[in-house]
């Protein structure tokens, strides 16, 4: 079983790391899903031995580009090959919820031989046999995939359906709290070969003052190598 941990900062990347993740979903602000990460960290992560993904979403909200964030979204794929990155993690959509094919194939195409996952954005997909068949025809090696619900184990029904119809052609990837109280629910129930986690836990903000000035929230996740290594321990 391949683990791959979501990180949004370098002591989250290198934590991750020593606790065993086989591969990194690069992200900044996990705290809305994941954000394009800073050209800092990926030049970090891509000197590191274990290879990260880096998310390529330019803000928050839907997953509905314009044509100048299509551009963005553009260069900053080229920031991750110009690095050293072995992949991305992309997704987009109409306003329908269905993928987005002329986005997601110029994306695609300016990825090149980059290694490819495409995020939950098809979780909001209408239809998930026919968004499917979009990811593996655009040459896609994975769908990151809570099978539309909130987490991961509240959609394992239609992670089994979307399994079924990949039929082996891609990979899904069950993810969206993934952790060790709600992993049992997901395997070995799913024949599936990756998941992905965030491998965290929680902590209080100590300092008020941040809070209070908004620097800083009154808690956050923080990755965690004793969490990281417990979920690897699992698929032993």
């Amino acid at each position: 079983m391949l683990l791959e941990v979501c990180v949004d900062d370098i002591s989250g990347l290198k934590t991750a790391i020593a606790g065993g993740a086989d591969r990194i979903e690069l992200c900044s602000a996990l705290s809305i899903g994941g954000l394009t990460p800073s050209a800092g960290l990926i030049a970090a992560a891509a000197e590191l031995p274990v290879p990260s993904y880096a998310m390529i979403r330019p803000r928050a909200g839907s997953f509905i580009y314009s044509a100048d964030e299509l551009d963005i979204m553009k260069r900053d794929i080229d920031a991750c090959r110009d690095a050293g990155l072995p992949g991305v993690v992309f997704g987009a959509s109409l306003p329908d919820g269905r993928l987005d094919l002329d986005t997601l194939s110029a994306l695609v195409e300016h990825s090149g031989t980059l290694g490819k996952t495409l995020h939950r954005a098809f979780d909001l997909v209408p239809d998930v046999a026919e968004a499917i068949e979009m990811a593996v025809s655009l040459g896609f090696e994975r769908i990151l995939t809570s099978g539309g619900a909130k987490t991961g184990a509240e959609g394992v029904v239609v992670l089994e359906q979307a399994i079924t119809l990949a039929a082996g052609r891609i990979s899904i990837m069950p993810g969206a709290g993934v952790s060790l109280a709600t992993i049992g629910q997901l395997w070995p129930r799913l024949p599936i070969s990756e998941i992905h986690s965030s491998g965290a836990v929680t902590v209080t903000e100590s300092n008020e003052r941040l809070v209070d000035l908004g620097f800083s929230t009154p808690w956050a996740r923080h990755t965690d190598a004793a969490t990281v290594k417990a979920l690897k321990a699992h698929f032993a």
